[in-house]
């Protein structure tokens, strides 16, 4: 019998799961079958944008006890499976002051539950779990990497055809569309910039502007010299940073208990703004344990189900107003996470009323610069700063003994209600908007945040006067062709701000959209009708548009046969797709690819007996 071809475009860690959960159900196969299994990316197996390749001061945003491949019991994983801390204990990894080395046992310390670890490291976990799944495959599937982007796939009858940049094409009957983080095509801005570097890049040397940072190593082509305006207070902006410092030789040390840096004299200056200018929070101490959560309850599944029904029988439509809905749900539950940490007790959910103390506190969380203005730039810098101070103390209290972070992880921790509310079009369109837009926004800044050493590292940059905030609320960018300089420009009733640099670095990730994503891939499905954008009436969020089966739905309305989206692609349909299982968790990573693989076992076997009858 032939073997069924399956393709997996794209093998960071959401193809490497599709992966695993056919090792764990392989038996479910019919007798006799085989599989041969093409996976497709010009990268090394399993990493994704995790590369082990690239430099050592990136790091993971999530402590190393809480990152996994594995669901809780598996073939691959075992009973309890491989977290990476366990794997780098086990591949002879320990602490060398700031470095994770492999060497000698009684060398360096060991690595901690708590570390964040470097995201090479993470890259050369993925890779291990990679070959430890494809060796542990029956000898009935088989799998062969090519090292290629795929760039069309064509409907065939009952199959595809994929096709890759060296004119070759493969035959598939299932397809799993795994593909990760996309990168944008040139926008407005985009072309502007360029155009204003090209015409002014004479009179100044400096003059750059860079739409992306990633491969972090374009960086090092912008000069000592230089001063660098960053675009974006988040994750991102932390790795442009680590790259221009602790990237050119810098090093950290601490200096009679405060942190300080010590140049190499490489660094170029640095100016941090976004469209608020507000830095993300630092994530507190973990108090909770491995496994340990929030227990919702206020803010559930089953209210914001009670939600739903209640839409629909008063207006027949069963989608919920995030504001007047879920917004009140998820701020009372906030609060009492909040009161907790205050004064210890339970908080039921048919008896807890927040004060006004708490409304007001929460909303101070999530939103500061709503009851706040500023009447000069000088007033909203030293508003800044003393945030990232405070910010800083509450994240060593940890997060069950801080207020603070005890309610913002509340936002972590009901995460599947979250996506109850929000997935498949579940929100009206406008409050969809204010749901992306606004708080989500505001979700990412306070409960998502950095390592607290990288909001300590940004203070010690600012002692040593390498780093500031520029800009504040409203801020914005211009070329100016009298300098040759870009200047960031923000208003206060006292007079406007204004200060310029040399390089603009945009540090934010966008969204994958099927309309601005710049694979020929993307375009060539979009033409050929196999994908559509993901709209909820007139928004379109981001993401591919899919059935609740994961299926890409086609420009006709009807949901595409033998092929899946899986992962960041399908962000806008579901709801934080990116995060990585945790272990001794059934991730909704996991549980998402073993549906698919199922639904594919189901279909080869349907396939196998009508072809015996």
């Amino acid at each position: 019998m032939d073997a069924t071809r399956v393709a997996v475009i794209g093998l960071g860690p959401r193809g490497l799961t599709v992966l695993e959960r056919v090792l764990e159900h392989a038996h479910r196969l019919p007798r006799g079958t085989r599989l041969q299994i093409d996976v497709y990316d010009d990268g090394d197996a399993g990493q994704g944008c995790h590369r082990a390749q690239q430099p050592e001061h990136l790091l993971i945003n999530t402590v190393a006890s809480q990152v996994t491949i594995f669901p809780p019991a598996s073939l691959a994983g075992g009973d309890g499976g491989i977290s990476l801390v366990e794997w780098a204990h086990a591949a002879g990894y320990r602490r060398h002051g700031d470095r994770f080395l492999r060497n000698a046992a009684e060398r360096g310390q060991p690595i901690t539950q708590g570390d964040h670890l470097p995201r090479a490291m993470l890259g050369e976990y993925l890779a291990w779990a990679y070959r430890r799944v494809v060796d542990m495959l029956p000898h009935h599937v088989t799998v062969a990497h090519h090292r290629q982007r795929v760039i069309d796939l064509r409907a065939k009858a009952s199959a595809y055809e994929v096709c890759t940049p060296d004119g070759h094409t493969r035959a598939a009957a299932y397809v799993y569309l795994t593909t990760g983080h996309g990168r944008r095509g040139p926008n407005g801005q985009d072309r502007a910039f360029d155009r204003f570097v090209a015409d002014h890049a004479q009179r100044n040397h400096h003059l750059a502007y860079v739409p992306s940072p990633y491969p972090i190593e374009t960086l090092d082509a912008i000069e000592p010299g230089a001063t660098v305006a960053i675009q974006g207070l988040g994750l991102t902006s932390h790795d442009v940073v680590s790259a221009l410092t602790l990237g050119r030789g810098g090093r950290y040390a601490h200096d009679q208990g405060r942190l300080c840096y010590r140049p190499s004299g490489r660094e170029p200056r640095m100016l941090l703004f976004s469209r608020n200018s507000l830095p993300f929070a630092a994530r507190g101490i973990n108090q909770k344990g491995l496994t340990g959560r929030h227990q919702a309850r206020i803010f559930t599944v089953e209210a914001v189900n009670l939600k739903r029904q209640a839409r629909l029988a008063a207006t027949g439509d069963a989608r919920i107003d995030f504001q007047a809905d879920v917004l009140p749900l998820v701020l009372s539950e906030m609060a009492c996470a909040y009161r907790n940490a205050m004064q210890p007790s339970l908080c039921a959910s048919g008896d807890f009323v927040a004060t006004e103390d708490e409304r007001l506190g929460i909303d101070a969380i999530l939103w500061p610069l709503r009851q706040r203005s500023f009447s000069s730039f000088q007033q909203f810098h030293d508003f800044v700063h003393a945030l990232i101070e405070s910010d800083l103390a509450e994240a060593e209290k940890g997060n069950l003994s801080s207020p603070i972070k005890a309610a913002t992880d509340v936002l972590r921790d009901t995460r599947e209600a979250m996506r109850a509310a929000v997935e498949h079009a579940g929100l009206t369109p406008a409050s969809h908007r204010f749901f992306m837009e606004d708080f989500n926004a505001a979700t990412n800044r306070v409960s998502f945040g950095p390592p607290r050493q990288r909001n300590a590292e940004y203070l010690a940059l600012r002692r040593a006067g390498l780093i500031d905030i520029a800009g504040g609320p409203g801020a914005s960018i211009v070329g100016d062709t009298r300098t040759a300089r870009f200047r960031i420009n923000a208003p206060y009733p006292s007079g406007d701000h204004s200060v310029e640099a040399d390089v603009l670095v945009v540090a934010r990730l966008d969204a994958y959209s099927p309309l601005t994503d710049a694979s020929s891939l993307t375009d060539n499905l979009l033409d050929h009708g196999i994908i559509r954008s993901f709209c909820n009436g007139d928004y379109h969020p981001c993401g591919i548009d899919i059935d609740r089966q994961m299926h890409p739905i086609d420009a006709s309305g009807k949901s595409g046969k033998n092929i899946w989206v899986l992962g960041y692609p399908a962000e806008g349909a579901h709801f934080y797709t990116h995060a990585l299982p945790r272990p001794h968790v059934l991730s909704r990573q996991t549980l998402d690819a073993q549906h698919c693989v199922l639904e594919m076992f189901a279909a080869i076997a349907e396939r196998t007996t009508a072809g015996s009858g």
